[in-house]
C-alpha cells in the first residue's frame, strides 16, 4: 500500500516540500498533491518565474502493474505563459539479485530547458529515495 508519508519523504525536488491530498493508484486514479517551494533559492526562483510558492498537481495512472510497472500522465498547468499539457511517465521495475533495478521514462516538456529541469527534479527525488531505503534497510 501507498502511503502519503512515504511519498512525501522523498517526492519533490530539494528546498521543495509536498503535500499528498490523495492516492488512488489504479488505472484512472489519481495522485493529488502540492508542491511547496519553502528554501529561499527555490522561494526566489518561484517568484521571479511568476509561479505561486505552492503549485497543485495532479497525475492520472494509466496503467498499474503490482510492484513492477505504474504508468501516468501528469498535468502540466504550472508553466507562465504555456499552455495546459500533460507528460507520459512510465516507470519499470525489475527485480535482480542485487536488488530492483528501475528505468524511468518520460516525454520531453515543452521545451529543452524545462526536459533539463525536470530530468534533474527526478535525479534528486530518486537520490532522496535512496536514501529513504537505506534509512529502513539499516533499521531492518
Amino acid at each position: 500500500m501507498v502511503r502519503q508519508a512515504h511519498l512525501e519523504s522523498w517526492w519533490g525536488p530539494d528546498g521543495f516540500s509536498v503535500e499528498v491530498h490523495t492516492i488512488d493508484l489504479r488505472p484512472g486514479g489519481e495522485l493529488r498533491y502540492a508542491m511547496i517551494a519553502t528554501a529561499p533559492a527555490q522561494v526566489e526562483f518561484m517568484k521571479r518565474a511568476g509561479m505561486p510558492l505552492t503549485t497543485e498537481l495532479t497525475i492520472t495512472y494509466t496503467e498499474v502493474v503490482s510492484r513492477r510497472r505504474p504508468a501516468y500522465e501528469h498535468l502540466v498547468d504550472f508553466v507562465p505563459g504555456v499552455g495546459s499539457y500533460s507528460v507520459s511517465t512510465l516507470v519499470e521495475l525489475h527485480p535482480s539479485a542485487g536488488g530492483v533495478r528501475m528505468v524511468l521514462s518520460f516525454d520531453p516538456m515543452h521545451d529543452e530547458e524545462w526536459t533539463t529541469r525536470a530530468v534533474m527534479g527526478w535525479e534528486n527525488e530518486l537520490g532522496k529515495l535512496a536514501k529513504v531505503l537505506e534509512a529502513v534497510d539499516s533499521r531492518s
